[in-house]
């Protein structure tokens, strides 16, 4: 095996580094590796009070969450046990719940009974094209085939307002703002 002569001589310990300084190395500094460091940092810190404000729900947000869980729940009760569910309403309470069921959450994790935070009540309950507003206690019917009474419920308070409307062929519930 031959070594390679680097400028006309035999490589030695003392001209070593000197071909070992004409490569360059693909690696990064570790100033450059702290300053990437420190960007990412800043940016995480910057974003981090409105990532944890988007993932907790109060007000508004929690609202109509937990109604659109509710009627989620009742229409996923009535597909699976072949029998009409209803969703029980207390406008005046600001409480709703699966009928039948106790306060919290299903074996799945969703909600079955929730009530509005302070602040937020019912401002609209179409059921049919009829306000049933005033009426204690209002029913929204859930079908074994997947459908379900025709309903609009308005959210109001603090400021804010939000329209769930249930499409009574799918019985999923949709939300938009009320002034569209």
């Amino acid at each position: 095996m031959k070594l390679p002569i680097a400028n006309g001589r035999w490589p030695t310990i003392a001209n070593a580094p000197a071909m070992v300084g004409n490569r360059k190395s693909p690696a990064f500094t570790l100033i450059e590796v702290m300053v990437v460091v420190a960007i990412l940092g800043l940016l995480a810190a910057m974003g981090l009070p409105s990532l944890i404000k988007a993932v907790q729900k109060e007000g508004m947000r929690k609202a109509v969450s937990d109604f659109q869980d509710v009627c989620f729940t009742a229409r996923e009760r009535a597909i699976f046990s072949h029998q009409k569910t209803s969703v029980l309403i207390h406008p005046a309470e600001g409480s709703f719940s699966v009928d039948g069921a106790a306060a919290g959450t299903t074996s799945h994790g969703k909600v079955a009974a929730g009530t509005l935070p302070d602040g937020i009540a019912f401002a609209l309950l179409d059921i049919f094209r009829q306000d049933y507003l005033e009426s204690d206690p209002t029913y929204i019917f859930f079908y074994p085939d997947g459908t379900c009474d025709e309903t609009q419920v308005v959210l109001m308070g603090r400021g804010e307002s939000e329209m769930i409307t249930l499409d009574y062929a799918t019985a999923t519930p949709m939300v938009s703002d009320v002034n569209q």
